[in-house]
């Protein structure tokens, strides 16, 4: 089984642009230690949500020297914004060997969209961010972590390849929908390795319910 890790910032987040964010930023020091952890669990894989530049000012140069992998889901309404990556930057990501996909236009939730909506999130800001990147984008992580299975088919009829959720418990590699668990500020090194080594299988299995439930609703 794979676990998926998510970070959304790295450092401090200086000014919120939605109520809780800095809650999902951890310090540039457990960050570093969080990667020394993981880095010896071929099971893991690494993303990143939102295009914040410290995925390139911090996280990129720790995942080199560590030869780590990640993914980097991206917001296209954000790209060139003083605090969000730049389309020069996306081409850095991808020249260093590291994945882009969508996380769609403005951050706002996927589930229950009307069509301009789910045109701007679902295609216009897929196209955006291949253009930026000179590079496919077939994957995708959905924002806020809220679905269903109209929104599930939506996705599948355009193509994506694979769809990332806030589900917290391992997925099979090879699955379209891939659960992940979110590092937050409040984590520590141990709660991440509790994360991989799965101790907790009552909140999995709960977690595993939950999931269903968004999927047939």
């Amino acid at each position: 089984m794979t676990v998926n890790l998510c970070f959304h910032g790295v450092g401090t987040c200086v000014r919120e642009r939605e109520p809780g964010e800095a809650g999902y930023w951890v310090t540039d020091e457990l960050f570093l230690r969080i990667l020394d952890e993981v880095g010896s669990h071929p099971q893991v894989r690494l993303s990143f949500d939102d295009g914040n530049r410290s995925d390139v000012a911090v996280a990129l140069p720790a995942l080199q020297e560590r030869g780590l992998r990640a993914t980097f889901f991206v917001l296209a309404g954000r790209l060139g914004d003083p605090v969000s990556l730049s389309d020069s930057e996306l081409r850095l990501l991808r020249d260093a060997g590291m994945g882009v996909g969508s996380h769609g236009w403005s951050h706002v939730q996927w589930r229950g969209m009307g069509p301009d909506d789910e045109r701007r999130e679902l295609v216009e800001a897929r196209t955006a961010l291949a253009e930026a990147s000179r590079g496919p984008i077939d994957e995708a992580a959905l924002p806020l972590g809220r679905y269903d299975r109209q929104l599930l088919a939506r996705l599948r009829r355009y193509g994506y390849r694979a769809v990332y959720t806030s589900d917290r418990f391992p997925a099979r590699p090879t699955a379209w929908l891939q659960a992940r668990y979110s590092v937050t500020a409040g984590d520590t090194v141990e709660t991440v390795r509790s994360m991989v080594t799965r101790p907790h299988r009552f909140a999995e299995t709960r977690n595993r319910a939950a999931c269903l439930a968004k999927r047939i609703r």
